[in-house]
């Protein structure tokens, strides 16, 4: 509920309300049903995924198999040492578990000609992220670990206050840090895509940081750009495949969004979303935590991680939903932007074809999933938001 009423809070309000729109008019049949079957063994091999996820904490969090709480156990004599083990261990185990679904997907995706990318690549860039989460997972376990210790049942504050820091790193540090682990990054050189970023940005009077291009068509066809970075990490990356595949109206309506997000601060209202959600999560994941662990498992030790993690993640799941919510509005606005800056509702429209074509993607999915799930609204609700803007309808 806490989670709803920040979504609600720090939703903007300036947004163009889409008309309704015919799938059929804008795509292809053949187009449609595509996109259909292969989103929905997409979202089948998701599901699942969660599902073998959860079964592994559920085991471990009741203290099976017999060996991980005998080995969990025996990590609690070095609580420190202990916690790193056990939360990165937790972390490698999920990922093992969870491998064949991401397989599954990488092979769906190699067959409809989404990515380029062989079985081999992806599992090089699978060790990195496993890695990656592993470090993160022993640090932040260990210290969850350690404040349950040091103040028991108000670790939650210390707690709130690490996590809402913490996402700020990460989201200050991911673009020059993390990013580069798996792409390679390079400014923009002079010339109309760069050139289309300055002066829509000028028009716009936001600072963008700097504009990259990424090779991301060293994995996938499909186009996509995005901002990230905070301070002196703040950046506009747009795909290789966008730059050299898209015409100048539709790269336009792709930048103006963007540049939407900055003049929106759409990363500081993530972040304080996290801030507003955190605490009360946190109180929640640690009473449902306590409520499965198995007996003699206790807070601040080893052997309370297992059910402290399945805990995090049903709470996580919750405040996704939430959050997603705030994505979705938080993306439309950034439309709604983009057809101020551009005044060009055709060119939204031909981007989001453009993007539903290359992307595969349903333009029109299940609304269940996409209350649960999606991050951006759907390509009808969006050529819906162009459609009402030509037919002069304003925020």
């Amino acid at each position: 509920m806490v989670a709803e009423a920040a979504a609600w809070l720090l939703r903007p309000r300036d947004v163009v309300e889409p008309v309704q729109v015919d799938e059929s008019a804008y795509f292809p049949k053949e187009e449609i049903a595509r996109a259909r079957d292969y989103a929905s063994g997409q979202r089948l091999l998701l599901v699942g995924s969660l599902v073998a996820e959860g079964a592994v904490l559920v085991l471990l969090a009741t203290g099976r198999p017999a060996a991980t709480r005998r080995v969990l156990e025996r990590l609690g004599a070095r609580p420190v040492l202990g916690g790193v083990a056990a939360a990165a261990g937790l972390s490698v185990v999920i990922a093992v578990a969870t491998v064949p679904f991401g397989i599954a997907a990488h092979e769906r995706s190699v067959d409809v000609g989404l990515s380029t990318q062989s079985l081999g690549g992806w599992a090089v860039d699978w060790m990195k992220g496993s890695a990656i989460a592993a470090i993160l997972a022993g640090l932040v376990g260990t210290v969850a670990l350690g404040l349950m210790r040091r103040f028991g049942g108000r670790w939650w504050i210390p707690g709130s206050v690490g996590v809402v820091l913490g996402a700020a790193v990460i989201t200050w540090l991911a673009p020059v840090v993390l990013a580069p682990l798996f792409n390679k990054f390079d400014p923009l050189e002079p010339g109309q895509p760069r050139d289309d970023v300055i002066e829509l940005a000028d028009r716009a009077g936001v600072d963008v940081g700097e504009v990259y291009r990424v090779d991301a068509s060293r994995r996938t066809t499909a186009i996509n750009a995005y901002v990230n970075g905070l301070g002196p990490s703040k950046r506009v990356v747009l795909y290789d495949t966008l730059i050299d595949d898209l015409d100048r109206g539709e790269r336009r309506s792709v930048i103006a969004h963007e540049l939407g997000h900055v003049e929106g601060k759409d990363i500081r209202r993530g972040l304080l979303f996290v801030a507003i959600a955190t605490p009360l999560g946190l109180i929640f994941a640690t009473s449902l935590a306590r409520a499965v662990a198995r007996p003699g498992a206790e807070p601040g030790a080893p052997t309370f991680l297992p059910a402290f993690a399945l805990a995090i993640a049903v709470t996580s799941f919750a405040i996704g939903v939430a959050g997603n919510q705030l994505s979705r509005a938080v993306e439309a606005r950034a439309d709604t932007y983009s057809l101020e800056l551009t005044d060009d509702p055709r060119g939204l429209i031909e981007l989001q074809q453009q993007l539903a074509e290359r992307n595969i993607a349903d333009p029109d999915p299940p609304g269940f999933y996409s209350f649960l799930f999606r991050t951006h609204p759907p390509a009808v609700e969006r050529i819906g938001t162009a459609l009402a803007w030509e037919r002069g309808e304003r925020p």
